[in-house]
């Protein structure tokens, strides 16, 4: 199991920035895929940024130039810094882990296996 807590959620005007952070424990940290996955009501999980083990990075086209997807070794923490919210971006948003390099495969959110329990952003316009 690799336990995964995400923190920093919240609301926000749109045009404003929010940070995200997931611990991960139970695992060696580096060795870890990680990705940051979003639901919105009605819709599907939808990949937004992912990080590899190697730092290799994928953005979803919806929130590059927006979204920073970043890792702590130090502090077996993944970060998602969001500037330039829209209203769009609101959702329930997930992070995830799994034990394999991922590659080309980061968003894809069948390729995971570990789920924290979320944390919602709302944006208002």
């Amino acid at each position: 199991q690799v336990p995964l807590v995400e923190s920093g959620g919240g609301s926000v005007q749109a045009g404003g920035s929010l940070r995200l952070s997931c611990a991960a424990s139970g695992y060696t940290y580096s060795r870890l895929s990680m990705a940051w996955f979003r639901q919105a009501p009605g819709k599907e999980r939808e990949g937004v940024a992912a990080i590899d083990t190697d730092g290799y990075t994928r953005y979803a086209d919806s929130v590059k130039g927006r979204f920073t997807i970043s890792r702590g070794n130090a502090k077996n923490t993944l970060y998602l810094q969001m500037n330039s919210l829209k209203a769009e971006d609101t959702a329930m948003y997930y992070c995830a882990a799994d034990r394999r390099r991922l590659q080309w495969l980061l968003l894809n959110r069948d390729e995971y296996n570990y789920w924290g329990q979320g944390t919602q952003v709302t944006v208002s316009s």
